[in-house]
């Protein structure tokens, strides 16, 4: 359920608020990113509907909104292979982009927290 206009303006002060994250524009649209790693923009791949935001979630996830809200959420073949899905702005509400934010910038975050965890501390190799 709708519960007030949501679009890209929307998307930069949602995304903005969330801890970590960094609102950015460009000539291609919007982006959300949390320690430079995505977690959502503007769908730009030819694929995508117009007005529509493709935000980094994990497969279970995704697949739940895309059958629990087939209007608000879609896939392309492109962005199947990835960790993402495709929302259609003006078929989701306030609210629930921004618990969809907040998820995405979790996910992208423990993603983030895995890739640091495999480094080795300074002066150590993994073989140690």
């Amino acid at each position: 359920m709708r519960d007030s206009k949501v679009d890209f303006d929307t998307v930069l002060e949602l995304g903005a608020s969330l801890p970590g994250v960094k609102a950015s524009t460009s000539a291609r649209g919007v982006a959300l990113k949390l320690k430079g790693r995505l977690v959502a923009c503007t769908a730009i791949h030819s694929s995508a509907e117009p007005n529509s935001l493709m935000v980094c979630i994990d497969l279970p996830a995704r697949d739940a909104l895309l059958a629990k809200q087939p209007d608000a959420y879609y896939m392309t073949h492109h962005y199947r292979s990835y960790a993402t899905v495709l929302v259609r702005l003006a078929k989701i509400g306030r609210q629930e982009l921004r618990n969809l934010l907040e998820e995405a910038a979790q996910f992208v975050g423990v993603k983030n927290a895995k890739k640091t965890s495999r480094r080795p501390e300074p002066g150590k190799s993994r073989r140690s």
